[in-house]
Parts: structure tokens; C-alpha cells; sequence
């Protein structure tokens, strides 16, 4: 983990909350524990200007395991990330990894 990276809730202290706030309401009180210790190492590289999605650890060299990896997003009835976007997280062995952000105005 780069210790120079920036934490999550300096940079970005609204989605901190909203991240919390959508994983506790989920019932994902591991996951919303992390929240304030994710540092954003790397942005996307995809170039779409609707994607504000970063890692929080090292990107993978391919894919994840697939025995170690699982998507978290909000549920249907759950009112969202707080934003009318999207919220995907690679969860791989119980760590956020990445950050899924699509459709959201900017990052705050």
C-alpha cells in the first residue's frame, strides 16, 4: 500500500460517506469499516468520461481469482450510492480492491 496515496475521506470525504452509508445500509459492516482507510492508488485507465472508478490495492496482473473475488453493489431497493449512477465494488479477500464509479458528477 502506498502510504503517499490519498486517503479516500480527505479527498473525497461526500463519497466516503455516501460508500459508508450505502454498505452499512446493506448490512456490510466489514466492508464499511475499510471506508476510511482506502487510499485511492490508481485511477481508471479507460479513458470514458462517465468513469471516476480507481484501485485501492494494487491492480491485478489479469483478473482476480475467482475463488477470492465477489462484486458488492447496492441492492435493488436500496436507495443508491446517493447518486443516480452506479456503485460496483471488487471485493477480493474481504478488502475493497476497486471502485466502480460511473455516472456520478464529480468526485467530492
Amino acid at each position: 500500500m502506498d502510504p503517499k496515496a490519498p486517503k479516500l475521506i480527505e479527498q473525497w470525504p461526500t463519497l466516503a460517506g455516501q460508500l459508508r452509508a450505502a454498505l452499512i445500509r446493506a448490512g456490510e459492516a466489514e466492508l464499511a469499516t475499510q471506508v476510511d482507510d482506502l487510499r485511492a492508488l490508481k485511477m481508471c485507465a479507460c479513458g470514458d468520461d462517465f468513469c471516476q472508478s480507481f484501485y485501492t490495492q494494487p491492480p491485478p496482473d489479469g483478473s482476480y481469482p475467482p475463488d477470492k473475488h465477489r462484486n458488492w453493489y447496492p441492492e435493488a431497493d436500496d436507495p443508491g450510492p446517493g447518486w443516480d449512477g452506479y456503485l460496483i465494488l471488487d471485493v477480493v479477500d474481504g478488502r475493497i480492491a476497486f471502485v466502480e464509479i460511473l455516472d456520478r458528477p464529480p468526485l467530492d
